[in-house]
């Protein structure tokens, strides 16, 4: 695995960049990341384009033995560019236009824009796709950041028609689709529809979620684009995009297919100040990170696209967008680094080499503090150098556990909650944590993926089955469960005749009557298998499997397919899990609190989040907060 950092050589004077990069690869980096947000200094004016500076800190870089990450910078369009078209910015859903002044201030859906984002794209492909430096390409910077996948401009009104159009052929089977008699909602053509935000109350949520389907559709198209340039000027080096933390906006799936490699941005300490873990996590993790936020997105993006993912920005040290912005323990970077390196990252690369001390992001540390002297985290890295080089090549080894994870189904829980702590990130992340505690490696992976390799498959919930998915998981022969809501909306978001679970009944013969959710506080925490949160009632010939008292039940099972029928509570999913686990013939190791393992097809590495020290092993060997052990197969 490659260690690398982001670098912004248009921040800092020239004749301190030889020094920079003598000193990264002195500490061990190889990959420096650059350009995502340089185009007024690419092109200072419309048409005009100053090359000289980014073509020295090029050669400097290379002349270095550091190569290069070169992104195309159409996060950040220059101010010459929004006065050209000012309709080009997002739309938000209080219809205010995203003023210039930060970044990310464009409508994916503007052809204008569009055509401007291709012409840099093909200006940079065609200067540096084949310089020797220049190893690889991000095309521009966190896609939906500051919740701007969504825009409501004319821009994407006008491709929202079109796309329905082409989705519904007529108009007529878009009024049936989403059920427009309901409130005279129906429409005489395309033109009429509009965006759904600035109803009076909630729009129809049939047009909810074609609107996030059509959002979704505009970020692959736009990315795309450049992908195709890149591709056609700079054939031999890989493209990327960077993904951000527990964000769901877009179908990364979707957008992964045309990537080589999926990257993400690692800042388990503003995660978890920013999501939603409760005190008590967030007071024993506050600098560690809960266990399983790295891992879970490690894995989300591993399956996004083809098995080869990397991470372009690490935190290394206090952010500045949190809440509160603590500062690591010492040892979290490194530990951070190798569990990437676990989970099989082609490389992990710093956010940033230097802290800024102007603009906004001057309270973001870097590996560098402003006056160029080493930051706390740059030994950390010195080390993690090392210790990569003496344990060698690493490569994954198919997990025994596949955890279906779906967009669309994010999309329809928020739409329509039914209750405001129904939180499909949370109820994914929860399966897949409750999994790692016995120490178990997961896959996630789209509900399109093969699953015939797999031991167990968790799917927390999936509530429109993609054609062909029922038909799948009957040829399956492993232990499968399906949590709650799963099969109870049809494409069209509508309940499916004869209720939910839908399809699913043909796997599992229940039917779910009514359902409810709840506050916090209703269910009795000494009853542990009692649903927080949500319950199904269900109606079935089935013998429930769980039973809470006062309930008719909550896990169904219909040959190797369980169902769960409420949010399982943690003591729920960890028995069914080693349920689960023993019917596959799949050991199961139950791990104390903040420890976690994963296996590489040569070794096992197990890491302490806790903030005490944890046993481990039939020898009970220590390991100290923020520390790993690692073994080889065999030892």
């Amino acid at each position: 695995m490659k260690l690398g950092c982001c670098y912004f050589p248009e921040h800092w004077p020239e004749d301190m960049w030889a020094d920079d990069a003598r000193r990264m690869r002195e500490m061990g980096l190889r990959l420096v990341r650059i350009g995502e947000f340089a185009w007024s200094r690419i092109e200072p004016e419309p048409g005009r384009y100053d090359w000289s500076w980014l073509d020295r800190a090029i050669e400097t870089l290379h002349a270095a033995g550091l190569e290069i990450m070169l992104c195309t910078p159409t996060a950040t369009p220059p101010k010459w560019l929004v006065d050209r078209m000012p309709d080009m910015v997002a739309v938000d859903a209080d219809g205010r236009p995203r003023g210039f002044g930060s970044r990310r201030h464009y409508c994916f859906s503007h052809i204008g824009y569009r055509a401007e984002c291709r012409r840099i794209a093909a200006a940079l492909a065609k200067r540096y796709g084949k310089h020797p430096a220049v190893v690889s390409w991000q095309t521009d910077n966190e896609y939906g950041c500051h919740d701007t996948v969504l825009s409501f401009s004319q821009s994407a009104a006008t491709g929202f028609r079109r796309w329905l159009s082409a989705r519904y052929e007529t108009v007529d089977a878009l009024n049936t689709a989403w059920g427009n008699v309901f409130w005279s909602m129906e429409y005489r053509s395309f033109d009429e529809v509009d965006p759904p935000n600035l109803t009076v109350t909630e729009a129809n949520p049939a047009h909810w979620l074609d609107y996030r389907r059509f959002a979704s559709d505009e970020v692959v198209s736009f990315n795309r684009e450049q992908v195709d340039i890149l591709r056609e000027h700079s054939p031999r080096q890989d493209v990327s995009h960077n993904f951000m933390g527990f964000f769901t906006e877009f179908d990364h799936h979707d957008v992964g297919r045309d990537l080589d490699v999926a990257t993400w941005d690692s800042y388990p300490l503003g995660f978890l100040e920013q999501f939603w873990f409760s005190d008590k996590e967030k007071q024993a993790y506050l600098r560690q990170g809960h266990p399983d936020i790295a891992a879970f997105h490690h894995d989300l993006y591993r399956g996004c696209s083809s098995g080869r993912w990397g991470i372009i920005e690490q935190q290394p040290g206090p952010v500045n967008w949190a809440r509160f912005n603590p500062a690591p323990l010492p040892g979290m970077v490194k530990l951070w680094t190798l569990e990437a390196m676990a989970h099989g990252a082609e490389f992990t690369s710093y956010f940033r080499w230097r802290q800024a001390p102007f603009a906004q992001e001057q309270m973001h540390a870097g590996l560098l503090r402003p006056d160029s002297a080493d930051a706390e985290a740059a030994d950390e890295v010195r080390e993690t150098a090392q210790v990569i080089e003496e344990l060698g090549p690493q490569k994954t080894r198919q997990a025994p556990v596949a955890l279906v994870f779906s967009y669309e189904a994010a999309w329809v829980c928020g739409i329509q909650p039914q209750g405001q702590s129904f939180r499909y990130l949370e109820l994914a992340y929860e399966w897949y944590s409750a999994a790692r505690k016995l120490g178990l490696d997961i896959d996630i992976v789209s509900p399109d993926a093969d699953l015939t390799a797999y031991q167990i498959v968790l799917v927390p919930t999936l509530p429109i089955i993609p054609d062909g998915f029922t038909e799948k998981l009957a040829a399956l022969t492993c232990p499968v469960l399906f949590g709650p809501r799963s099969g109870s909306k049809t494409d069209s978001f509508c309940i499916p005749d004869g209720l939910a679970p839908g399809k699913l009944r043909d796997l599992v013969p229940i039917t779910v009557t009514r359902v409810e959710s709840l506050r916090d506080g209703v269910t009795d925490p000494e009853n542990k298998f009692d649903p927080p949160r949500w319950r199904e009632d269900i109606a079935t010939g089935l013998e429930p499997e769980f039973a809470p008292e006062d309930t008719a039940g909550v896990v169904f099972k219909h040959g190797t397919t369980r169902y769960v029928a409420g949010w399982p509570g943690r003591e729920l999913l960890r028995r069914l899990i080693e349920r689960m686990a023993d019917e596959a013939d799949i050991a199961i190791t139950n791990l104390p609190e903040g420890l976690r393992i994963r296996r590489t097809a040569t070794h096992t590495f197990v890491f302490n989040y806790s903030a005490n020290p944890c046993l481990f092993g039939p020898e009970d060997e220590v390991i100290s907060p923020a520390q790993f052990l690692v073994i080889a197969d065999g030892a």
